[in-house]
């Protein structure tokens, strides 16, 4: 390799580098306008050819319905959220929700050798128990209160955010196919690599956005009208809780309903709490092998417990955005690797003789 080739080598990676480091503030913006292309692109398509191959007013289209049905929502459902956890941590702060009463029925209800259990543990019967879990409340309390006053300070720095999404968004829609053109003739791999990585990587968008959230959103909308019928305190947050729990393999949304059963057991609500445990196995649990063939498919389908661990990773090191990156991380680090495996067992293909191959043959 020549020094000059090495050198443009060395530019290429650190100009590389310098682009992703200007990025980093701004990714989520960047990832969520690229997962919202992948999975409109076939409206923005059809729209295109339905007005005569006007590619600026079908990606203005697109983008207006993507607002419509995804954004909007959203927003709607995150400024409710935000009021009605900020109501229940002040209603219980100021001993509107009297838990204290509730425990105390608890403690009444449970039988004597689980107090004896607890103090075999160390703790000083319930009063320490509830001592523990008091304070585990209040600082998880706090801490969703400072989130709430931190979302409010960073307001502008959301709608910049969500400003520069919509802007990549309509490019994305407007030029998408030259751009993956040009992305597969870049990737220093064979046209038959470039091809399986980038099938592999909308394959898994779509299937972890499109079925993944579908499945999540049906089930948390499902318990959280569960929740409200019964009469649970805060059934929008929890219903949301669920949403985002239910997108982790085998145990999901059961563990939000399952306490929230043993609850109105041991409150002696036995009716509420039959009919909780029936929705819960029965409805919501069943949601999930019923919708995710259809939506997720089996190509496209990871392992459950390589999307319990990729799931959880990628939500602590990414926020919210890591139930995406972390799932397409943990695909494209399978399919690289099956690529190697299978470049692997490959024959070696027969060398042919100068000679033959001057005549033809």
């Amino acid at each position: 390799m020549s020094i000059q080739r090495a050198s443009f080598y060395v530019l290429l990676v650190i100009v590389t580098i310098a682009f992703v480091w200007l990025l980093i503030p701004y990714y989520t913006a960047v990832l969520w306008a690229v997962i919202l292309a992948i999975l409109f692109f076939p409206v923005h398509r059809r729209l295109d050819r339905m007005i005569g191959g006007r590619s600026t007013i079908a990606a203005l289209l697109t983008v207006l319905l993507c607002v419509c049905l995804v954004i909007l929502p959203a927003l709607g459902i995150l400024a409710s959220l935000i009021q009605e956890g900020t109501s229940l941590y002040q209603r219980i702060s100021s001993n509107e929700i009297n838990l204290n009463a509730h425990l105390l029925r608890l403690q009444s209800i449970l039988p004597a050798f689980v107090d004896d259990w607890l103090t075999s543990l160390k703790l000083d019967g319930f009063a320490e128990v509830w001592t523990k879990l008091s304070s585990g409340f209040m600082e998880a309390g706090q801490s969703i209160a400072g989130g709430v006053l931190s979302f409010g300070q960073n307001t502008l720095q959301f709608f910049i955010s969500l400003g520069l999404m919509l802007y990549l968004l309509f490019f994305l829609f407007r030029d998408g196919a030259s751009l993956g053109r040009t992305l597969r003739h870049s990737i220093p791999l064979s046209d038959d690599y470039t091809r399986q990585f980038v099938d592999k990587f909308a394959a898994v968008v779509r299937a972890t956005v499109r079925g993944n959230v579908i499945i999540a959103i049906t089930q948390g909308l499902i318990g959280g009208l569960s929740f409200w019928s019964l009469g649970i305190e805060a059934a929008l947050l929890w219903g949301v809780v669920m949403t985002f729990l239910s997108m982790l393999p085998a145990v999901g949304a059961a563990i939000v309903w399952v306490p929230a059963a043993i609850w109105l057991f041991l409150i002696g609500a036995w009716i509420r709490g039959i009919l909780m445990v029936v929705i819960g196995i029965f409805v919501i649990g069943l949601i999930d092998n019923i919708l995710r063939p259809p939506l997720v498919g089996q190509g496209a389908r990871l392992p459950d417990y390589v999307v319990l661990i990729s799931t959880v990773g990628g939500i602590s090191l990414f926020g919210l955005s890591g139930f995406v990156i972390g799932p397409l991380i943990a695909a494209l680090f399978i399919s690289a690797w099956s690529l190697f495996t299978l470049q692997q067992q490959e024959p070696a293909l027969p060398s042919i003789s100068p000679d033959i191959e001057k005549r033809g043959y």
